[in-house]
């Protein structure tokens, strides 16, 4: 799959790219954690459904710096494609700029 290259334009300042970038980065971390919350409600037979309260807090907060990590490091790719989606029309950021 070809990247998206975003077109040249001067209505959009790169602090503002550089905020869409982290929006997007948010946006993965919020899709992963959710993914993992989904994939934990279903495992069937898992004797940690009941645990108790210390587990599910520490499960809560494992999935959720795995998923700023995942999304930080683009393991999955969807900050990417979101970013190329939406910025459309916006300059790159000077640290992004080839």
């Amino acid at each position: 799959m070809t990247p998206v290259a975003p077109a040249p334009s001067t209505s959009v300042t790169a602090p503002e790219r550089a905020r869409l970038h982290q929006a997007a980065q948010a946006f993965e971390a919020i899709f992963v954690r959710t993914l993992l919350a989904s994939a934990r409600a279903s495992a069937f037979g898992d004797d940690a459904a009941g645990g108790d309260q210390a587990r599910e807090t520490f499960t809560a907060l494992r999935d959720e710096r795995f998923a700023d990590i995942a999304a930080q490091t683009g393991a999955f790719g969807l900050a990417r494609q979101v970013e190329a989606q939406l910025a459309v029309g916006t300059p790159a950021p000077a640290d992004k700029r080839p």
